[in-house]
C-alpha cells in the first residue's frame, strides 16, 4: 500500500501545483500554458506507474509506463515499419487524395445547384456508415496492401471536408458578393479574392477533423486484412499473444503521429487565417 499512498500524494501535489500556476498572475504566459499540461501529463504517468506496481496489476490487464517505454525502445525497427505502412502509405496518401478530391468537388457543388441538392444528402448518408461495414468491402476490392487502407481513408475524410468547404464558400454575405460584382469580377476572381479566404476557417476545420479520421480508418482497416506489417495488424496479433506492452507501444506511436499531424494542420491554419477572430489573442 506504500506505492498506492505515494500515488495519492503525487496526484494531490500535482493538482495543487497546477492550481497555483493556473491562478497565478503569470497564468497567461506561454511558459505557464506549456507547463500546466506538462505537469498534468507527468503526474498522470507517475500515478499510473505507482498504482500498477502497488496493486500488482497483471501485465495482461495494464502494463506500467516503464514497461511500455522499454518495449517501445527495443522495438523501434518494427514500430518504424508499421508506421511507414499504416501512416505514411495508408493514412497520408488517403488523406491527400480524399481531401484534394473533396476540395475540387466542393467547387463543383458550389457552381451547381443540382449537385448541392443531390450530393450532400448522399454524403451525409455515406458519412454515417460504420467503418466496420465499409472497410471489409474496400479491402476485398483493392487488395490487402496499403491501397485498400488508403481507400478507406478516402471514404472517411471526403465528406467531412466537402461539407465544411461548401459551408465555408457560402459564408460571404450578399453585400460582399454584390460589391465584387460592381467591380466586374469574374467567378474565379471573386472565388480567390473573397470566397476562398472567407472559407478557409471552415476548410481547416474539416482538415483537422480528418486528421484523426485518417489514422483511425487506416488502423481499423488493417484488422480486416493486411500484409504482415502495419499498426492494426500488430495490435490484433499482439492482443492474441497477450503482448499488451506491444499494443500500448503501437498506441503511443499512433498518438504521437496523430498529435503531430493535427498540430501541423493547426499551425498552417494559424499562418493562413491570422486575420480571423479565432486566431487573435
Amino acid at each position: 500500500m506504500m506505492m498506492v499512498s505515494m500515488a495519492l500524494l503525487v496526484w494531490c501535489g500535482g493538482w495543487w501545483l497546477n492550481g497555483r500556476l493556473a491562478n497565478s498572475p503569470a497564468s497567461n504566459t506561454s511558459a505557464v500554458k506549456l507547463l500546466v499540461p506538462a505537469i498534468f501529463g507527468v503526474t498522470l504517468l507517475i500515478v499510473w506507474e505507482l498504482l500498477v506496481r502497488g496493486l500488482e496489476v497483471s501485465l495482461v490487464i495494464l502494463p506500467a509506463p516503464s514497461v511500455i517505454a522499454a518495449r517501445f525502445a527495443t522495438s523501434l525497427p518494427i514500430l518504424w515499419q508499421d508506421f511507414q505502412q499504416t501512416i505514411l502509405k495508408g493514412a497520408l496518401s488517403g488523406y491527400i487524395i480524399g481531401c484534394g478530391a473533396a476540395l475540387l468537388m466542393a467547387i463543383a457543388v458550389d457552381r451547381s445547384d443540382f449537385l448541392r441538392r443531390g450530393l450532400l444528402p448522399v454524403g451525409n448518408f455515406v458519412a454515417a456508415l460504420p467503418i466496420v461495414g465499409t472497410a471489409p468491402i474496400l479491402v476485398m476490392w483493392f487488395g490487402f496492401d496499403w491501397q485498400s487502407k488508403a481507400a478507406v481513408v478516402v471514404v472517411m475524410v471526403f465528406f467531412p471536408v466537402l461539407v465544411n468547404t461548401v459551408a465555408g464558400l457560402r459564408e460571404t454575405s450578399a453585400m460582399q458578393r454584390d460589391l465584387m460584382q460592381t467591380y466586374a469580377a469574374s467567378y474565379w476572381q471573386s472565388f480567390f479574392k473573397l470566397r476562398l479566404p472567407a472559407a478557409l476557417p471552415f476548410v481547416f476545420n474539416g482538415l483537422k477533423i480528418s486528421t484523426t479520421l485518417a489514422l483511425v480508418g487506416a488502423i481499423v482497416a488493417e484488422f480486416f486484412g493486411s500484409p504482415t506489417v502495419g499498426m492494426g495488424f500488430r495490435i490484433s496479433t499482439s492482443v492474441g499473444q497477450l503482448a499488451l506492452d506491444m499494443v500500448w507501444a503501437e498506441i503511443l506511436v499512433a498518438a504521437l503521429a496523430g498529435s503531430a499531424f493535427y498540430g501541423m494542420m493547426a499551425l498552417i491554419e494559424k499562418t493562413l487565417t491570422f486575420w480571423h477572430p479565432s486566431q487573435r489573442g
